[in-house]
């Protein structure tokens, strides 16, 4: 009677065991995301946040990873600062990710890359191009090309296609993203032979920019090099043509978003900016994520934002499967081991740095759309 009364209790262990086992197995990778949903930047996370939910969203459909669904936990930084490094102690401490995707703008991502360093879970920054974000540590990468590589394309572009010999810098000095990329788009624009006439600043959430371009319009420059964000860029295009001046603008990726277009609209006409991927491209990969995004957000065509957030989650995933594990230093190995990943971005391996090495694509602004121009590859 005692032997059978044990046997049913060993059963029963086992089969909680069981239970318990395969309820762990069931359980979602957890993947944190810290964006900007709301605030004065709100359409480039609002853009990363589209296109990284489609790529789980698409990921799930097919059977997840390692036999588990994603669980993405999205935190909204509304543009403030401060506010990803709490974000980014909530999602780690509290809610357990075995990784964290974002941010886009480099000043927040610099405010990440400390705490997932010091914790030891990888993060990846869709967009961030300042240098300093990946020198953080081992465990900070990125899916796009970094300013060292973008300020010289646009200096080159600058020199060679749009002929330009003397031209202004207006920068943005709260920006580490735009202080970053004037200083390398300087330094290749001088060592061309050309001039930087004058220089002048502004910072983020200024509205009013006349002052700085009285200044530039008495140079008689014929460009303008303005490596900001939309919502300033924008209102510069527009005071400028106000206040008369015919020289031509130009920028880097910082400009793409569809409230540029909304904000500036003919003030933007015969403008040109650097980005990582244009929805003209006819590539089988382009064309398929840009029906997809379309059919799952109204319509929308996905900017460049968009198409970094898709990648930077399909690229995590596949170090996850690669690992084998969602342990996070199995998976900051796989990801540091990526090669010849092909997304909608393009090609993407991961170097020394943990940056993605990248082409860049030139777009202009004419009869009131944006156009691809040129691929520039690194």
């Amino acid at each position: 009677m005692i032997s059978r009364f044990r046997q049913i209790a060993v059963f029963s262990l086992l089969a909680l065991l069981s239970s318990v086992l395969h309820a762990a197995e069931a359980d979602p990778i957890k993947i944190g995301e810290i964006t900007s949903l709301t605030g004065k930047e709100a359409a480039y996370g609002q853009s990363a946040h589209k296109g990284t939910l489609l790529a789980i969203e698409e990921l799930n459909a097919a059977d997840g990873v390692l036999g588990r669904q994603l669980k993405l936990i999205t935190e909204d930084n509304q543009t403030k600062a401060g506010e990803s490094a709490t974000a980014a102690r909530k999602l780690i401490s509290r809610d357990k990710v075995v990784a964290l995707l974002g941010e886009v703008a480099s000043s927040r991502s610099l405010e990440i890359a400390p705490i997932a360093q010091s914790s030891k879970i990888p993060m990846v920054s869709p967009a961030s191009t300042n240098p300093k974000v990946t020198a953080v540590g081992t465990y900070i990468f990125r899916l796009c090309f970094i300013d060292p590589f973008q300020g010289p394309v646009m200096a080159k572009f600058a020199h060679e296609d749009l002929g330009l010999r003397r031209v202004a810098v207006l920068t943005s000095v709260s920006s580490a993203y735009s202080v970053g990329l004037s200083k390398f788009f300087k330094e290749r624009f001088l060592s061309e032979g050309g001039e930087i006439a004058i220089e002048q600043k502004y910072s983020e959430g200024d509205k009013d920019f006349r002052s700085q371009l009285t200044a530039i319009k008495a140079t008689g420059v014929g460009g303008i090099f303005i490596p900001g964000y939309y919502s300033e860029v924008a209102l510069i295009a527009k005071q400028a043509r106000e206040l008369g001046i015919t020289a031509v603008l130009f920028g880097g990726d910082g400009w793409d978003a569809p409230q540029l277009m909304q904000i500036g609209g003919a003030a933007l006409e015969g403008c040109y900016y650097s980005t990582h991927y244009s929805p003209e491209d006819t590539s089988p990969a382009v064309q398929n994520f840009v029906k997809n995004y379309k059919a799952r957000f109204n319509d929308e065509t996905p900017d460049a934002i968009a198409a970094l957030g898709y990648d930077s989650a399909l690229v995590l995933a596949d170090a996850i499967k690669r690992a084998g594990s969602t342990e996070p230093d199995a998976v900051r190995g796989a990801l540091a081991a990526t090669r010849n990943f092909m997304g909608v971005t393009g090609n993407t391996s991961i170097d020394a740095d943990r940056n993605a090495a990248k082409p860049a694509v030139v777009l202009a602004i004419k009869y009131g759309r944006i156009n691809f121009f040129k691929s520039v590859v690194p």
